[in-house]
Order: C-alpha cells, then sequence, then structure tokens
C-alpha cells in the first residue's frame, strides 16, 4: 500500500463514527445487535440518503432496545451526532433547531447514537412552507387483517388515479403500508393537509366498511384509518429504507404498485432478510420526481373548497 492509499483509508476511518457497545442485542426476537444496525444502514445509506437528504429528520432513539422506553426527537440545542446538521431555528420558530441527515457519516453516526427510526417531514429545508408530497399511512385498527390492508391500499390507489394523482408505495415496517403522492411545491401545509383530510372523509363515506376518518383506536376496530395527519407542518413518517423500532425489526421498503399482492406483511423485509431486496433498490420509484402534480385539478374534482 503507498502512502497515498494509506491517507485515504486513515481519512475514510476517521469519519467512520466508532461504534460502542456493538455486540449489544436490541431486538431479542431477530437478535439483531447495535452493530448489525450500524452494518444496515452502512449498506444501505446509498439507498437512504436520497430519502433523507435536504430534509428535516426526526429520530427514533432505542437505548435499551426495541423493548425499552423509546426517545423521539425532532430538535437539538447541540448533537452529540457525528457529521449531523442542525438547521437554522428560523425554519421551527420556538425550539431548538431541527435536524438533517445529509451524509453516511451522519446516518452512522445516529445508529451509534441508539437511534433506530428515521422519520422525514413532507417539505425540503429550502423550501419548509411548502410540501413537496402528500403520505396517507394506512393504519390498521384491531381485527383488521393482511390482506384488507392490502385491498385497502389498492383503493387508496385507484380513487388517487381517478384524481389524476400518481401516487407511489412502501411497506411502514410495522403494520401498515405508505402511500405517497409527490407534489410540486405549489401550497402550503394547511392546504395539503385540508385536502388530504378530505380524500380520507370521501374514502370513509363511499367504503365505510373499510376506512374510517377518525383517528384513535377506538374509533377503528375492524377498519383502517387512511393517516393524513402526517401532512400537517412539524409531522413526519418513518423514511424509506428506515429499520423499524418494533420486535423483528421490519424496514420501510418501496414497492412497484404491482408487488402488492405477493407481500406478505408490512414488515416482509426486515434488517436481517433486506440482503435480497438491495438489488431493486429505489428502481419502483424511479418516476417520483417526473411525476410531481399539483392539487387545484383534483380538489376541483372532489368538489373541495379550501377554507
Amino acid at each position: 500500500m503507498n502512502g497515498r492509499e494509506s491517507d485515504r483509508m486513515e481519512t475514510k476511518e476517521t469519519k467512520a463514527p466508532r461504534i460502542t457497545h456493538a455486540e449489544r442485542v436490541i431486538d431479542t426476537v431477530s437478535g439483531v445487535t447495535k452493530g448489525d444496525l450500524a452494518e444496515y444502514y452502512a449498506t444501505v445509506a446509498p439507498l437512504i440518503l436520497p430519502h433523507l437528504k435536504g430534509r428535516p429528520v426526526a429520530l427514533v432513539r432505542a437505548p435499551e432496545g426495541v423493548s425499552g422506553e423509546l426517545f423521539f426527537q425532532k430538535h437539538a440545542q447541540h448533537s452529540d451526532i457525528a457529521g449531523i446538521k442542525l438547521l437554522d431555528p428560523a425554519l421551527d420558530p420556538g425550539h431548538d433547531p431541527l435536524l438533517q441527515i445529509d451524509t453516511a457519516q451522519a446516518l452512522i453516526g445516529a445508529a451509534q447514537y441508539n437511534t433506530i427510526e428515521l422519520h422525514t417531514w413532507n417539505a425540503t429545508s429550502r423550501a419548509i412552507g411548502k410540501p413537496d408530497r402528500m403520505t396517507f399511512d394506512l393504519d390498521p385498527g384491531e381485527g383488521v387483517d393482511w390482506q384488507q390492508i392490502q385491498e385497502a391500499a389498492l383503493l387508496v390507489h385507484v380513487l388517487l388515479d381517478e384524481l389524476g394523482l400518481p401516487s407511489f408505495l412502501k411497506t411502514s415496517g410495522g403494520k401498515g403500508l405508505h402511500v405517497v403522492v409527490p407534489l410540486k411545491r405549489e401550497l402550503g401545509w394547511d392546504e395539503v393537509r385540508g385536502f388530504s383530510r378530505a380524500i380520507v372523509q370521501h374514502l370513509a363515506r363511499i367504503v365505510p366498511d373499510r376506512f374510517v376518518a377518525k383517528s384513535g383506536p377506538r374509533n377503528r376496530v375492524g377498519k383502517i384509518f387512511a393517516d393524513y395527519l402526517r401532512n400537517g407542518f412539524g409531522a413526519t413518517t418513518a423514511c424509506a429504507w428506515s429499520a423499524r423500532a418494533r420486535p423483528g425489526m421490519g424496514v420501510s421498503v418501496p414497492l412497484a404498485w404491482e408487488e402488492l399482492p405477493d407481500l406478505g406483511s408490512a414488515a416482509h423485509w426486515t434488517v436481517a432478510t433486506i440482503a435480497d431486496r438491495i438489488g431493486v433498490g429505489n428502481t419502483p420509484w424511479d418516476a417520483m420526481e417526473s411525476s410531481r402534480t399539483g392539487l387545484r385539478a383534483a380538489m376541483e374534482m372532489l368538489g373541495y373548497m379550501p377554507s
């Protein structure tokens, strides 16, 4: 090895955060350790970073593993996470700075900081007042089986198609599915959230045996709440390729709609079984950027009048 190669390796090693207590098991169901999770994020860094870059992120930290207390962190006055970016406090007035992960160093640093989940906003940091996507988290109530969740996702997909809104699918890594509509940055948070609520109310009216428009476990027994609350200012959703702090450690994975019938569960892929999916990567979402659309025509079609 020549001196230049040695220097490059030393620089790379210096930038890579050291994982302490790597042998500690963080999920007894799968046996995944803290080191395994850090290795997972290092492996999928090229896939997850496009979903994280330039976007405020919230961290779900689990110092005692998935069975212990979880900490949801959106802000930081200061941070010990190597490479993480603290954003301008003016983006979220009255709070400490928001966080942003733009590099593999920060991603692995978050894992060292006992972060399991990474949740992102529906807007970028540079245009935080205008969402660039609308998200529906299909949240099943007690007694809803997996086939019903699959059918519900297809019903949402059909309705969005009828409204002229392209939509993209991913597993949540937990119990449900996420449907994402890429938007042109034209409207503010109130308009996007209001319209997403109108879509969910419409679903609950036309398919009342499947959907409910109110959150809360009691309201959705045997039904699915298409969670539109993810579309408000400051709200977040688990990022594509994020691991989930649940027994088994499922992963949120982008899907093609054609793959939905063969999907076994919302946690079809886990940290331990993700290897066979990495080659597919973000391909199912290749058309996301070119599919961005406005909402005004869809609002008119649904008869929605912004307040």
